[in-house]
């Protein structure tokens, strides 16, 4: 017998028609939130950015593609990755069919990371995505948007994330959920941690690239395709820690 709360049918309609109100009101208030991003001043970006991709060196504004604007999703892949986090994994997994659509409406979206390229495309393959990804290695890209730290920023906590100043971190005062995910990405924590997630936004007019808009941690839920089905599931997020892995190792010894 269960111990949820139960009704009739008319019970359940009027308990949802007052949700219904409630979830057009968020919607409104979505629509207003967005148009506020895309009210946000522009910032010129002078800095001369390289990556490594699949057709060679390229700089932000190639990045383009001959569009007009440029999305970001900043993944978890640090030099001594062996795999990608398994998180920014699960987001990417829903990457494949949106980036064509964007692609079509003058939008590239792009992963970067600061891993060596060819370790992202061994990964890429395995997990048999097709979105382009770069490696911002050797560069400036990820420290200067705020995605990864140096190991002196770490010692001191002399950085920012999500828009707050950070905190000296080490292996002893990390969270075992963090230390779990570390082990699944087969790097050691302190490492693993200097790593963050994130998307940022780009728009180029006039051959001038300006960056419009970041956002990190709980700002990324949006782009995490299961948590809105498991959001409108029975039971929802119904979490006990870190469940979700790389998808390809569900079912395997852990």
């Amino acid at each position: 017998m269960t111990t949820h709360k139960t009704g009739t049918r008319e019970q359940w309609l009027a308990a949802r028609l007052e949700l219904l109100d409630a979830e057009k009101a968020l919607t409104r208030q979505s629509d207003e939130l967005a148009r506020r991003r895309q009210g946000l001043p522009w910032v010129r970006v002078d800095k001369d950015y390289q990556f490594d991709t699949d057709h060679g060196r390229a700089s932000l504004p190639d990045l383009f593609r001959g569009r007009s604007q440029l999305l970001v999703y900043h993944f978890m892949f640090g030099p001594d990755y062996e795999t990608g986090c398994i998180s920014c994994s699960s987001i990417a997994d829903g990457f494949n069919g949106i980036a064509v659509h964007l692609a079509n409406h003058d939008v590239m979206l792009w992963v970067v990371s600061r891993a060596p390229l060819a370790k992202l495309q061994a990964f890429k393959q395995r997990m048999g995505w097709s979105f382009p990804w770069a490696s911002a290695l050797g560069g400036d890209f990820n420290y200067d948007f705020n995605v990864s730290i140096t190991e002196e920023q770490q010692r001191t906590g002399n950085d920012d994330y999500n828009y707050s100043r950070g905190h000296a971190m080490t292996q002893a005062t990390l969270p075992p959920v963090v230390i779990e995910n570390a082990a699944r990405s087969g790097v050691a924590p302190v490492a693993y941690v200097r790593e963050r997630p994130g998307l940022s936004a780009f728009v180029l007019e006039d051959g001038i690239v300006y960056h419009t808009y970041s956002t990190y941690a709980r700002g990324l839920d949006g782009l995490w395709g299961m948590y809105q089905w498991l959001d409108r599931a029975p039971k929802g997020r119904n979490e006990q820690g870190v469940w979700w892995r790389h998808h390809d190792s569900y079912g395997q010894a852990t």
